[in-house]
């Protein structure tokens, strides 16, 4: 196993349990930096296992193959946070697990992660765990409405989650969550959805991209701009926080914060992501240092680069939506004349098949100010069809 402290250079071999976008473009970033790839997945030729040196396919349950896959590998990381504990714990016999399973195991849990967050003092939401119905009439009762329930575990994009209005049903409520365990969340009034991503090394090194803005369609993130419409100030106290979260969690690699603001400038941490984010995409394009090289970077415990934007930038996600024509065929989009549009980058993801929702690329533009950078980018979705 390296050690801990000494930085692994170009030529060693990178492991990252997961095979989706985000492990292919952090194969591509390390790839471009010299480093090998192997990819654990439980999906064969997954978007990132296609251009890694070796795919490794199996459950990640499966602690053999794990510690196969481990030996084989200078440092772990992950590109999802709902990889098992078990797989972390097995790896970290044999490798480097970066970030260290305690920090993957709090985030993958929102009661989990909202108890950690609440106990080190951080600002969320009120929150209450619900494993009965009856718990969530108490909840309701003392927090009030409306609210979120939302499971535990395993969900994203707005999946296992549902408002409580003042007239909801909680016995409807509770039963479609079939028993599994949830929080009660009261509903935050936000004015704007902003995220963090911060980044550590082993030496304990830290730097923050640019705050980034924040739009969702159908709990699905649609648009992203940097700088953030928001005051210096609360820039500075975002990335305040993602550092002290970083250091509570001993967290190498990268964290996302989402964050939610208020009208009065309160920030609230909604969600931790130890991971590169759907919204720090427009890094690969807009920043000195992308997103995914920095990640690199600290899981190798090199010098972290320089994370500034070259001028302001956006980011649009290409859902599988942009292949299906009106009358529901799937066609090849109109990518020629999205890329007509000045200053516009485009990026697929190797999927194999379009799906409605389902994330399949995105497209970054550039401006003068984020409302040019913006307007490009809606602008070369919208040529699409």
């Amino acid at each position: 196993m390296s050690n801990s402290s000494s930085a692994i250079l170009p030529g060693a071999s990178l492991g990252v349990f997961g095979g989706g976008q985000l492990g292919r473009m952090f194969a591509l970033a390390a790839r471009a930096m010299g480093y090998k790839i192997h990819i654990f997945t439980d999906v064969a030729d997954s978007p990132a296992g296609v251009i890694a040196d070796r795919e490794w396919v199996g459950s990640y349950d499966d602690t053999a193959l794990v510690a196969e896959f481990a030996k084989a590998v200078d440092v772990a990381t992950f590109e999802f946070e709902n990889v098992s504990s078990i797989a972390a714990e097995a790896a970290s016999d044999f490798t480097l697990v970066r970030p260290n399973g305690n920090a993957l195991h709090i985030a993958q849990n929102r009661l989990r992660e909202k108890t950690f967050l609440s106990e080190n003092g951080f600002p969320v939401a009120p929150f209450s765990p619900i494993e009965t119905e009856e718990q969530l009439l108490n909840a309701i009762s003392s927090q009030g409405t409306p609210g979120v329930l939302k499971t535990a575990g395993f969900g994203y994009d707005g999946k296992g989650q549902q408002k409580i209005a003042k007239d909801t049903d909680p016995a409807s409520a509770w039963a479609a969550f079939d028993g599994q365990t949830a929080v009660y969340e009261s509903f935050i009034d936000f004015t704007k959805e902003i995220s963090v991503i911060g980044a550590r090394n082993a030496n304990g090194d830290f730097a923050a991209f640019p705050i980034f803005e924040n739009v969702h369609t159908d709990h699905i993130l649609d648009v992203t701009f940097a700088p953030a419409a928001i005051r210096d100030s609360v820039a500075q106290e975002a990335i305040t926080l993602a550092a002290e979260i970083m250091t509570s969690l001993d967290a190498i690699g990268l964290l996302t914060v989402e964050l939610f603001l208020t009208a009065d400038d309160r920030l609230i941490v909604n969600e931790l992501a130890p991971r590169p984010h759907n919204s720090g995409h427009l890094t690969m394009d807009g920043c000195i240092t992308s997103q995914f090289q920095q990640h690199v970077r600290a899981v190798c415990n090199l010098p972290l680069g320089n994370p500034d934007l070259h001028r302001p930038a956006a980011m649009s996600n290409l859902l599988g939506d942009w292949w299906f024509d009106d009358s529901d065929n799937i066609k090849t989009p109109h990518w020629d004349r999205a890329l007509r549009v000045t200053d516009t980058s485009l990026h697929l993801y190797g999927k194999a098949e379009p799906r409605r929702k389902r994330k399949m690329g995105h497209i970054n533009s550039l401006g003068a100010t984020h409302a040019e950078a913006i307007q490009r980018v809606q602008q070369a979705r919208k040529s699409l069809k």
